[in-house]
């Protein structure tokens, strides 16, 4: 399956997860997801009085026989929903020998191929300096996922990431699933304004945060020569003590919990994800506890 190697054991396992939608759901017809509508699947919802017209295989005769009145079942509507993945392709993704690139990308083969399994469409896009390129469109069924998902290897992680100015003028749907945002939001550039507009567009956001070992917790120590991976024109050479460390520390913590306190204070789900946890433990524990996924 490619560089991004997700296995079909791991695939297997994920095929039982599902999606959960907080927001009402706008889809088309003909998924699993429940709409706070009335349709034609088979959970009961509801009665209402039987009016002329209405189809007769709805009416409960035993409901009839009871009361001498007639009346409908309503059972809940089932909808397709989209779930559109952004990647943050900036060249400080690809920082840690490529971990924070695989994960990545793992994340988004594994919310692609929840989706599918939820029968729900999948379009994947990667944000590179100020745009949002197409790279699958409209991905729907098994085989469609395994003859296109291969495609995010052709990802090249490079320049920066403006996620606000690319994802503004974008087309992003409404109310008719989730919107998944992967990136480290280590960037000078404004990320708020696009979380605000999916919100805004009753998307169901999950932003996921991808960090190294390094960038988390890095080792270094003494005299170094730093240099911005984005920016090849931003050099810090700097003496690495305690102090240096101390203060580093505090400002990956001020970083990670702003960003959480963001999405929490509008209703996204925001998931710190080091380079090196395992997928088992982002999906079969993490989002579940967060109840973005079902188990």
């Amino acid at each position: 399956m490619g560089t991004y190697a997700i296995n079909e054991e791991f695939l297997q396992q994920v095929e039982t997860l599902q999606l959960l939608l907080k927001n009402n759901v706008a889809g088309m017809f003909g998924g699993t997801h429940q709409a706070k509508t009335f349709g034609s699947s088979c959970d009961f919802a509801d009665y209402r009085d039987y009016k002329a017209g209405d189809d007769i295989t709805k009416i409960d005769w035993n409901a009839y026989a009871r009361f001498e009145k007639l009346y409908v079942k309503l059972y809940l509507d089932e909808r397709q929903v989209h779930t559109r993945i952004y990647i943050d392709a900036s060249r400080s993704i690809d920082y840690g020998r490529g971990s924070k690139a695989l994960k990545a990308l793992q994340l988004a083969a594994t919310f692609a191929y929840i989706s599918i399994c939820n029968m729900d469409k999948v379009s994947i896009y990667y944000i590179q300096n100020k745009a949002v390129h197409t790279l699958i469109s409209n991905m729907v069924g098994k085989e469609s996922f395994y003859n296109q998902i291969i495609k995010l290897n052709d990802i090249v992680f490079d320049g920066d990431s403006y996620i606000s100015e690319s994802l503004l003028p974008t087309t992003v749907g409404y109310g008719d699933g989730h919107s998944v945002i992967i990136s480290d939001f280590l960037t000078d550039n404004d990320y708020d304004a696009a979380i605000d507009f999916l919100v805004s567009k009753k998307r169901d956001v999950v932003c996921a945060q991808v960090l190294s070992a390094d960038e988390i917790d890095p080792l270094q120590r003494g005299k170094v020569h730093l240099f911005d991976s984005e920016n090849n024109e931003r050099q810090y050479k700097k003496n690495i003590n305690k102090d240096v460390m101390a203060a580093y520390r505090a400002a990956v913590k001020y970083m990670t919990s702003r960003l959480q306190n963001f999405c929490s204070a509008r209703g996204a789900n925001y998931l710190l994800v080091p380079a090196d946890k395992t997928m088992q433990q982002i999906f079969f524990q993490d989002f579940p506890e967060m109840e973005v996924i079902k188990q």
